[in-house]
């Protein structure tokens, strides 16, 4: 591949802890212009989890607002949401009823999403009709009551769509994600049969059977709660993607990098690297590159089955685990020096 006139796209998910999807694609950005690609172009994503808000006002601009609302144990929390240029709002969970607004202080029994439902609240009297809920990283396993009783059981007047980060039916929500909450064995019993209480009262009141929606147990039941009253649920890399013009901007181009913090097998099941990399296929881009801090064994056995797509981990570049954290952004750089070189490489194919 000559360099002379060859395009770029990087749309990396965060280096959790470490670089926000922004500074990543800035890094990347930065080897690519080096190995001499004529030119790149930074579209950070993210797939519906925490941080998601970040990258998408990273990637498209808008107007942070900030509103007071209930956090997740009771104490008022002022969260932040974004109004992005087409009107629409995302509104992320985590910032109103997220797991690290408890500070250690996990209450898996008491935990509400009230928050949430008052951050769709305020979009929703501020104007706003369409809104974009982004799930991941919550505190409590409420099925979304506290949000519905924010909002008077009603959507009314908004269309909202929940960007949900995993398959989870609702039910399903406290075995799976009870634990990380600080649940006991006996609690995760305890929240399961609330669940399935709720799943009753909510078909009962509105006529939405939610228990087997994929999705829906997403943020402890939260995502399974708004589809009850009306919202859609849809994979999270879908509805950023969608918004932050994935598919246009991967039209003609000659490379395409991606990449986050780690990436396992689970990257290949609606996260963003697995849906970066479907999307160049379905594109017809003809090279991919994925740069992560570390790449698990069943990640690289998955890589190496998958035609001109290049694997680049921090880890093979430095002594420790530990240098990695702290040269990030210089070491994603050189992986995409290298990952650059080698798409423009004549002798490769």
């Amino acid at each position: 591949m000559n360099s002379s006139g060859v395009r770029a796209v990087v749309c990396p998910d965060k280096f959790s802890g470490t670089l926000t999807a922004g500074e990543a694609a800035e890094a990347m950005a930065a080897g690519l212009m080096r190995a001499g690609f004529s030119e790149v172009l930074q579209t950070p994503i993210a797939d519906g989890g925490e941080g998601s808000l970040e990258t998408i006002h990273e990637s498209l601009g808008g107007s942070i607002r900030s509103t007071r609302v209930t956090g997740p144990l009771g104490a008022e929390v002022l969260a932040e949401w974004l109004v992005i240029p087409n009107g629409t709002a995302v509104i992320e969970m985590a910032r109103a009823s997220g797991r690290a607004l408890v500070e250690g202080r996990s209450d898996p029994l008491g935990a509400t999403t009230r928050g949430t439902g008052e951050l769709i609240a305020a979009a929703r009297a501020s104007g706003v009709r369409r809104v974009i809920v982004c799930v991941g990283g919550s505190a409590s396993t409420d099925g979304g009551l506290g949000a519905l009783e924010a909002l008077g059981w009603s959507l009314r007047g908004v269309d909202v769509t929940v960007a949900c980060d995993v398959t989870t039916t609702f039910v399903a929500a406290a075995r799976d994600f009870g634990p990380q909450k600080g649940a006991k064995p006996a609690q995760v019993q305890l929240l399961t049969g609330r669940l399935e209480r709720l799943a009753a009262d909510f078909l009962q009141r509105t006529g939405v059977d939610i228990c087997e929606v994929e999705g829906s147990g997403a943020a402890g039941g939260l995502a399974g709660g708004l589809c009850a009253i009306g919202a859609r649920l849809e994979p999270g890399f879908d509805v950023i993607a969608r918004i932050v013009g994935l598919d246009s901007a991967l039209v003609g181009a000659d490379l395409v990098m991606t990449g986050e913090g780690r990436v396992d097998a689970s990257s290949f099941a609606g996260k963003v690297v697995g849906g970066v990399i479907d999307a160049a296929s379905d594109e017809g881009v003809p090279k991919c590159c994925v740069i992560a801090g570390q790449i698990t064994e069943d990640a690289r056995n998955h890589l190496a089955t998958l035609p001109n797509v290049l694997g680049l981990a921090l880890t093979d570049r430095v002594w420790t685990p530990s240098e990695a954290f702290v040269r990030v952004a210089l070491l994603v750089e050189e992986a995409a020096l290298e990952g650059g070189r080698s798409a423009l490489d004549p002798k490769k194919p």
